[in-house]
């Protein structure tokens, strides 16, 4: 699905305001704030943070305002569930997901996987998305891996990533494949992510996993836009009631964010964190599909 509402050079610079600003409307909105006091909070005028929030989300400071309260949002938003109300019935072929996805598991084969990239020719690349720029991992038959770069991200607290540096987010990704030889081509990461996130073309998604693995990133796509499971909810749908921790496993393991929605993934207590790419992005994610998709 081609997403016109905001050239995406823009909404890559728009992101990290946009998710501070859905953080502060998640922490505020009991007092519904003026559209005046919410625009000084994101040092914006009136004028350019309601076109700003309006053309990134999909819905105006004042509707997600007013998607909160009636949903009681507040709470799920913390929890990590859907902001929105829920009321699209979707299925992996339906409208439940933003882009159409090829899957490829042989994207590299076997003993390129086993010998960490060995013979694999690879692609690292710098490109916008909606969620800030993204490091893009490529091979000659489609996206093997997406992160995310944040520069200006605040140091890692415990277990939690608040983001990556370009250096450290590009790190991150060859590390998968240690022995393949890698180049740097920003501009074929350019044209993919245009390619998806402008025209609305096919994606084709390279994977290489175990047989758990490749079924539980499976079972992510299955989750409707927007929505949320925990990793017991994946064990069970992967008829593996008692694999949760081992699905947690899968789920980090992903490694094309947004794409594979690893995002829609919880933890048993229901609460956002433990979100590779830091959990401001995450909550982001799932407050950005569910407005385009309703």
């Amino acid at each position: 699905m081609a997403d016109t509402l905001f050239p995406l050079d823009d909404r890559a610079r728009a992101y990290d305001r946009m998710a501070k600003a859905l953080e502060w409307l998640g922490d505020s909105w009991q007092d519904w704030p003026a559209l005046d006091e919410a625009a000084r909070a994101m040092g914006l005028s009136p004028h350019h943070f309601q076109r700003e929030f309006t053309r990134w989300a999909g819905i105006s400071p004042k509707q997600f305002q007013g998607a909160l309260a009636h949903g009681a949002a507040g709470d799920l938003l913390r929890q990590g569930a859907s902001v929105l109300d829920a009321s699209l019935e979707t299925g992996l072929s339906g409208p439940g997901r933003l882009h159409d996805l090829f899957i490829a598991h042989e994207g590299l084969t076997p003993g390129e996987a086993k010998s960490g990239g060995k013979g694999a020719e690879l692609t690292l690349g710098k490109a916008p998305t909606p969620f800030g720029m993204g490091a893009w991992l490529i091979g000659p038959r489609g996206l093997i891996a997406l992160g995310f770069i944040d520069e200006n991200a605040s140091p890692r607290t415990g277990f939690e990533h608040q983001g990556r540096s370009e250096d450290a987010a590009f790190a991150n990704l060859a590390a998968r494949y240690p022995a393949a030889s890698l180049r740097r081509e920003d501009a074929a990461a350019e044209r993919m992510a245009r390619d998806v996130f402008e025209d609305g073309q096919p994606l084709p998604v390279c994977l290489y996993g175990t047989p758990f693995r490749r079924q539980v990133w499976r079972a992510l796509l299955e989750i409707p836009a927007g929505q949320t499971r925990t990793y017991g909810h994946l064990a069970a749908a992967i008829e593996a009631p008692k694999a949760a921790r081992a699905v947690g496993a899968a789920v980090g393991a992903n490694p094309v964010s947004w794409f594979i929605p690893c995002h829609r993934a919880l933890a048993a207590d229901g609460r956002l964190h433990n979100y590779h790419w830091g959990v401001a992005r995450k909550r982001a994610m799932l407050v950005y599909e569910r407005a385009h998709l309703a």
